[in-house]
């Protein structure tokens, strides 16, 4: 392939892309590329959901449920700006040990978390998080960030031209670069993010933000063996704890506030 027809292909990846791609900044500041329409993205949120709720079992306690789902609410109700009535929640009963929410408003508990979290401010922590998760839009920001870095690899195998075993070691090489370098520390980001974002959501519905360092100290000693911190989706547990810790003393007093103001969760 001559110069110019090379150019006319990177020009028909590359500006697609570059027209598509905006920046935006999370609620806490940090600088995000966004692709995809919300109005998508919560689509997406709101078919997996279904999918879920059709492959795993509901749990069938009435009062577990209520208590997970009390959690959950009263974190959202907290939130001026939230319309709860978009929000539902369901518990699967599954001894895995987590919890998920999802853009389109939609959140799930794992029985094995209400195993583990010893008491509701604990809870209030892991759904405190995966709430900051959606109000932030990291899952727009993961698939658009995913979007442009295949993008890029493209371009690059379109210049160099018919690979040879030396190239598709090359590309290789930068598909695990892709990976390790923009993606996973872009997760990292994110983690870090909805940690700090769901302390603060916990502390303004009155759940008490101290306890989630326990919380995180007992998953961690749950959680067996871990990658390294830089091959990993999420911070190290000890660098998470530090985080929190570094945060608390904003966070208590929100939380203090809140409790004036009369926000104390009773949801057992």
């Amino acid at each position: 392939m001559t110069s110019k027809p090379k150019l006319r292909v990177v020009a028909l990846i590359l500006l697609p892309l570059l027209v598509l791609a905006a920046c935006a900044t999370s609620p806490t500041g940090r600088r995000q590329i966004i692709v995809l329409p919300e109005e998508q993205v919560d689509s997406m949120g709101l078919a997996a959901f279904e999918e879920l709720k059709q492959s795993t079992r509901q749990l069938r306690d009435p009062a577990r449920v209520d208590y997970a789902r009390c959690v959950a609410e009263t974190i959202l109700r907290s939130m001026d700006d939230e319309d709860l009535s978009r929000w539902e929640v369901v518990v699967f009963d599954d001894e895995q040990v987590n919890a998920f929410a999802l853009p389109g408003g939609r959140i799930g508990i794992y029985r094995g978390l209400l195993d583990t979290a010893e008491n509701q401010h604990q809870l209030a922590t892991v759904v405190g998080h995966e709430i900051a998760h959606v109000r932030a839009r990291h899952a727009n920001e993961r698939v658009s960030t995913g979007m442009l870095a295949e993008g890029g690899l493209q371009v690059v195998q379109v210049l160099a031209g018919d690979p040879s075993p030396r190239k598709s070691q090359l590309f290789a090489a930068l598909g695990l670069g892709t990976q390790v370098g923009i993606l996973l520390p872009f997760s990292r980001a994110q983690e870090s993010e909805a940690d700090a974002l769901g302390l603060e959501f916990m502390a303004r519905a009155g759940f008490d933000p101290r306890e989630s360092i326990p919380l995180w100290e007992n998953m961690q000693k749950g959680s067996g063996s871990k990658p390294p911190e830089f091959l990993s989706t999420h911070p190290a547990g000890d660098t998470r704890i530090r985080a929190l810790g570094a945060q608390m003393p904003g966070a208590l007093a929100i939380y203090e506030q809140a409790r004036r103001s009369g926000r104390r969760p009773a949801c057992g």
